[in-house]
């Protein structure tokens, strides 16, 4: 019987899963991996935790759980997978199914015939065009040489200022790393927002939370990479701020890599990424792709994203080592881009889509809600989680929520992530059975309870405002009655200060007279946490109120 010839493009995270797949499917294959780095499978989303210290042996980044450093005689060794390093393929050609490759570091040239191709070849920086960006100084965090070099960096202590140049998951994570290394950090974004997959009511307390820790500029972005003698010396932004700064990280976003994939003629799909069916199939069948270099359904909105988490690159390699070997039994259905990221001692993360992405991806009829409160109880040592949960008012299905705080983010999103995929409904989150134990969670779960506000504000038991609408109406000066529930020394020890009146919910219904005689004014309650503020709203209702409204998450909520 014919041996089947697999070979596999990309060698970082779904091309080798894709051929370790393979192999065990069929021991007979001839599996050959192309790599064009000099690392194999290597753990990327650790660079920053290398970086920053947090362990020092780099070939942890590179091992399996057992301590063996998956390199080229691994593969051979261990699995009878052929892995050809610092090796680049040059042309895919389809008509006769072979793949021309080149050794980088000989020149040598060579080719290979194949059954069946994977073309797992991932994603690039995305360097911008501005001056000097070439400069001795001036990196980015996608490879193991570039963890490296930043790490010898904070080990040798010299360099004392840095700037990281965007705001996402991996700017955050960068410079969380940079700043553990001793070294003062500044981050600059474009945008007008941190971390993007969130909407702007949640991303605010992650920059003031940010703040704390290092500079942050928002709305700016880079002019020029200011260096002497070859070497960066400074970076000037767009509005003439110039940086003095020794190391300069560009976070920027990453590039599915196509070219190989464009010149051999498959089709590339409306996020520029790499087409494929739910098999991991391209436009031809013969060929598969994975990882960072394609486009996926996202299975709330059903259209297609660019999602390249290092999660999702290894679903999609074990499907498409499943499918080379034994034929297309296998699917990957999509993806939600839940994701979490640690932003010193919080996390911050997301599933399904944020109120501004469902209206992009063309939701028309939706509701939100924030609610800020404790991860366990007080008396095993709470801390805080925010979350925001967005819902389709159509059917009241739940289409993302984002969590973060000092809290067991990771639990909360992970709960939100299986609602989400599994196109759960609030009322199916009401009564659901998680598992409870004061150590761990309270006893209806922060998640739970986000569901009951969201059911209480979907059978208009309140009226929320969130904390950016009522900054809007305070810079607007709208005419506001604003109440705050707590009690004076709770007040005095942390209040918002927008001109607010205490009234602690132990004394409003006595003192209803100081609220405005009309009853259609606008009223707008709190609390620490707006459950007392959320009492008060429901007796004022009841008191003939017509124009009463909560400030969803309270005073812990307020991100400025």
């Amino acid at each position: 019987m014919k041996k089947k010839r697999i070979i596999v493009i990309g060698g970082s995270a779904a091309g080798p899963k894709a051929a370790s797949r393979a192999r065990r499917l069929d021991e007979n294959a001839e599996i050959t991996i192309i790599q064009k780095a000099s690392d194999l499978s290597m753990a990327s989303c650790g660079y920053p935790y290398y970086v920053a210290g947090v362990f020092d042996d780099r070939n942890q980044l590179l091992a399996t759980p057992a301590g063996l450093v998956r390199d080229a005689n691994f593969f051979w060794d261990a699995k009878r997978i052929k892995a050809l390093v610092n090796t680049e393929v040059t042309k895919i050609d389809r008509d006769n199914k072979n793949v021309e490759y080149k050794n980088l570091l000989t020149g040598e040239t060579a080719s290979m015939p194949y059954d069946k191709l994977v073309i797992a070849t991932g994603a690039t920086p995305f360097k911008p065009p501005v001056p000097g960006i070439d400069l001795k100084g001036v990196t980015t965090l996608q490879s193991m040489a570039d963890s490296d070099f930043l790490r010898k960096i904070g080990d040798d202590g010299e360099v004392k200022n840095a700037v990281v140049i965007g705001g996402g998951l991996i700017g955050i994570e960068t410079c969380e790393a940079l700043v553990l290394s001793d070294i003062e950090v500044t981050l600059v974004e474009l945008l007008p927002q941190l971390l993007p997959f969130l909407d702007k009511d949640m991303s605010l307390n992650v920059e003031k939370y940010l703040k704390t820790k290092a500079n942050v500029i928002l709305e700016n972005g880079v002019s020029e990479f200011i260096g002497e003698n070859g070497k960066l010396k400074a970076v000037k932004l767009q509005d003439g701020t110039i940086i003095p700064c020794e190391i300069a990280v560009v976070a920027t976003g990453v590039r599915p890599n196509t070219a190989l994939a464009k010149e051999s003629g498959l089709k590339i799909g409306e996020c520029r990424a790499i087409e494929v069916n739910s098999y991991m199939q391209t436009s031809d069948p013969d060929i598969y792709a994975i990882g960072d270099c394609i486009e996926v359904p996202h299975l709330v909105s059903g259209k297609k994203v660019h999602a390249p988490l290092g999660d999702l690159a290894n679903l999609q390699g074990r499907v498409a080592g499943d499918n080379v070997i034994k034929g297309n039994v296998s699917q990957f259905p999509g993806t939600i881009q839940s994701g979490i990221c640690k932003v010193f001692d919080y996390g911050v993360g997301a599933a399904g889509l944020s109120q501004q992405g469902a209206v992009r991806h063309g939701f028309d009829n939706i509701e939100t809600v924030i609610n800020v409160s404790p991860d366990k109880p007080g008396f095993m040592g709470a801390n805080i989680l925010i979350t925001k949960l967005v819902v389709d008012k159509n059917t009241n299905r739940i289409l993302g929520a984002q969590v973060l705080g000092p809290g067991d983010v990771s639990k909360q999103v992970t709960t939100w992530a299986m609602a989400i995929q599994a196109k759960m409904t609030v009322e199916d989150m009401l009564n659901l059975d998680l598992p409870y134990a004061p150590p761990y969670s309270l006893a209806i779960d922060h998640s739970i309870a986000t569901a009951h506000i969201m059911q209480n504000k979907l059978d208009g038991l309140f009226v929320g405002i969130t904390p950016t609408e009522l900054k809007e109406k305070l810079e607007r000066k709208d005419p506001m009655f604003l109440m705050d529930l707590r009690n004076p020394g709770e007040f005095e020890v942390m209040k918002i200060g927008i001109g607010e009146k205490l009234i602690p919910q132990g004394e409003f219904r006595d003192r209803l007279d100081e609220l405005p005689k009309d009853k259609n004014a606008e009223i707008i309650a709190w609390c620490k946490i707006s459950l007392r503020g959320y009492e008060a709203v429901r007796a004022l209702m009841q008191y003939g109120y017509k124009n009463v409204k909560l400030l969803e998450g309270g005073v812990l909520g307020w991100p400025w």
